[in-house]
């Protein structure tokens, strides 16, 4: 009995140690992993070589470079139109005319009005011519005392009488002549011609209406536009931080909203020098307008068609690139590993499983990648994303890499 109850002393006190050690175990292991060093998740890519094309893209319309508005230069009524609207013309052609009747009876006045000068100024130069050689004979007889000085200085006046009222007559053809020819050019512009070769792209009106001249306050009738469609144009505008990058010469594909599935090739051929004025005022920003010249387009473009471009600034191939998402802007620290007020933009480099700040020099931007000309070699393997966990990484901070779904590999 004794034996017994020695057994199961013997058993209970293995039990109670076996406790104590499992207890000592768990607190140690639980203790081990509450003071292990947390990481963060991130997505890691390894630097590699990237073609890279740096756009500017902007919206506007279709323009012809050569467009023509015919506006009324005198008033009246319209009497005969020679053109249909989309017909093509040459220079000269005949366009349209408005009522001449008062212009013509004008002409006719003035010519009148010469004819009667003229006559009068046969009159004063006989008249003249009389005077004078009166006047001559007086002076003779005036040297041989045969008459008073009062009777030569009476032939005197006259004949300089005579001489003004022929000059008098003179100035007046001159008036009427120039009134001649202003009413002449009023008439001719009765008769409207095609001044280029093109297209009547725009016919306001009809026979019958009447053409008004533009005022201070109000602009005369456009009668018509004829448009040069040989070559067409984009007019976009680009917002003032870009503006800064693009140049003449600089290539543009452009996509028209009327032809979605084609892209016109064209170049930078005009860059605005003042911003464009608005009609509202507000404090966003100011855009230039930029003028595109499109390399053969095609026969159904049209003005005033809506359209877009990308204007391609820059292109690099074989160059070292990253992700934009990588680049992370912090405090520049000084030798004294404080922080200072200037800021460094650079990239996380992963190794061993910890990152590092590494400063680089950006080139140009792509659509999703960035040139890096200093700062990284190829291979290196940096954080990308997210968002989130790049804004609370430090030097030396323990990583867990995150595998990329599939869709993002894709794309």
């Amino acid at each position: 009995m004794s034996e017994k109850k020695s057994f199961f002393k013997k058993r209970k006190k293995a039990i109670i140690i076996f406790g104590v050690i499992a207890f000592i175990a768990i607190l140690i292991i639980f203790n081990l992993q509450s003071q292990r060093e947390k990481s963060v998740k991130v997505t890691v890519e390894k630097v590699a070589k990237e073609n890279l094309t740096s756009i500017i893209s902007a919206s506007g319309e279709v323009m012809p470079k050569k467009s023509v508005n015919i506006s009324a230069h005198v008033p009246g009524r319209i009497i005969k139109i020679g053109v249909e609207e989309g017909q093509r013309v040459k220079t000269n052609d005949f366009l349209l005319k408005l009522d001449s009747v008062q212009y013509e009876a004008m002409a006719n006045r003035d010519r009148a009005l010469i004819s009667s000068y003229r006559a009068e100024l046969i009159r004063a130069d006989a008249t003249l011519k009389k005077d004078e050689r009166f006047y001559e004979r007086q002076k003779k007889l005036f040297k041989e005392k045969l008459i008073s000085e009062e009777q030569l200085e009476a032939a005197q006046a006259q004949s300089d009488i005579s001489k003004a009222q022929h000059q008098a007559i003179v100035f007046q053809i001159d008036q009427a002549q120039a009134s001649l020819e202003s009413t002449l050019d009023t008439l001719s512009k009765t008769v409207y011609n095609s001044p280029i070769d093109g297209i009547i792209t725009s016919l306001r009106v009809e026979e019958g209406e009447i053409a008004m001249i533009g005022t201070m306050n109000n602009p005369g009738t456009i009668l018509m536009t004829i448009a040069d469609l040989s070559v067409m144009e984009v007019e976009v505008e680009v917002d003032e931080t870009d503006v800064i990058g693009v140049e003449i010469g600089h290539r543009a594909e452009v996509r028209v909203d009327a032809l979605p599935d084609q892209t016109i090739r064209g170049q930078v051929t005009e860059i605005g020098s003042s911003a464009l004025q608005k009609t509202t005022v507000s404090e966003e920003s100011k855009d230039f307008k930029v003028v595109i010249t499109l390399e053969n387009p095609p026969d159904s473009l049209k003005p005033g068609l809506s359209a877009s471009a990308d204007i391609i600034t820059a292109e690099k191939k074989d160059v070292l690139a990253v992700p934009i998402s990588a680049l992370v802007l912090r405090e520049k620290k000084d030798e004294e590993n404080k922080n200072s007020d200037e800021q460094e933009e650079g990239v996380y480099i992963v190794e061993n499983s910890r990152v590092k700040f590494f400063p680089v020099e950006k080139g140009i931007m792509g659509e999703m990648m960035i040139e890096i000309i200093s700062g990284l070699e190829e291979g290196q393997e940096i954080v990308v994303g997210p968002y989130s966990a790049l804004r609370q990484l430090k030097d030396d901070m323990l990583i867990k890499q995150e595998e990329k779904e599939a869709g993002e590999e894709e794309s």
